[in-house]
């Protein structure tokens, strides 16, 4: 493509071969100087890939998210912006919190793989003319919502850690499924017990119900300690024992452990 354009080369970076092939020669024929990266290699790791892609000199990268071996992209997008690199994001993937990590990274735009090759054509004019792109609005809205889902993320975890040692059981068991009468059995305390430990759960989580409370574990992605060895119970029960000869049939009791769940 000719300097006074803005752009001096375009390097693809997607591990779909036939896809990455088509848009590099359709970008050929408008006239852009497009390379692109082979991810054939298995041992390549991010560090290397950020290098071959620095090595070409790049104005503008597009790049998939998705490279199989070469693993997520994700973090490539913040190292080619501070080189000075447009980065434009072309991906199948349709989670929106990854489009506005990588805008919020500096990302130029986002387009998901369906889009037209007009689409990409004018993109990559606008980058050359140095004008802004279209979306704005919606760039910055992406990106806020993905700023309010971490900082909410952050909130809830800290709420979480106040949870002490049994309560965090106890949550584990709310997410199970399982209802106050069957925690209570399994941990052999009472049931009036169970209730005061759901009861400081739902303070310290700021809810006000065990749903709510269940809700805010699955969306952090929280995790609930391994089952307590003390939810066993033992039990009493008759062992026969040997007959003697001066004495009747002897009963004794015994004692075991039983896991009550």
């Amino acid at each position: 493509m000719p300097r006074s354009h803005g752009v001096n080369r375009v390097v693809v970076v997607d591990d779909h071969v036939l896809f990455a092939e088509v848009l590099q020669a359709t970008l050929r024929l408008e006239g852009y100087d497009v390379e692109r990266v082979d991810l054939d290699d298995r041992s390549m790791q991010e560090p290397q890939l950020l290098k071959r892609i620095r090595g070409l000199r790049p104005s503008v990268v597009l790049l998939d998210l998705e490279l199989g071996r070469g693993g997520d992209a994700t973090d490539l997008v913040r190292p080619l912006t501070q080189a000075g690199v447009a980065v434009v994001v072309v991906t199948a993937t349709a989670d929106r919190s990854r489009w506005a990590e990588c805008l919020r990274d500096g990302a130029r735009a986002v387009l998901p793989k369906t889009t037209a090759m007009e689409s990409v054509r004018e993109t990559l004019r606008l980058i050359a003319n140095g004008s802004p792109l279209p979306g704005r609005r919606e760039r910055e809205q992406l990106v806020a919502s993905r700023l309010h889902e971490t900082a909410r993320r952050h909130e809830i975890r800290a709420r979480l850690d106040r949870l002490s040692n049994r309560e965090r059981e106890v949550l584990g068991h709310l997410m199970a499924g399982r209802p106050v009468r069957e925690i209570a059995r399994v941990s052999c305390v009472s049931e009036a017990t169970v209730r005061e430990q759901v009861k400081s759960i739902l303070a310290r989580l700021q809810v006000s119900s065990q749903l709510a409370a269940v809700g805010l574990a699955y969306e952090s992605d929280w995790t609930p300690p391994s089952p307590s060895s003390d939810d066993f119970t033992e039990i009493w029960h008759v062992v026969p024992q040997p007959l003697k000869e001066s004495e009747g049939r002897q009963i004794g009791v015994g004692r075991v452990a039983a896991s009550d769940r």
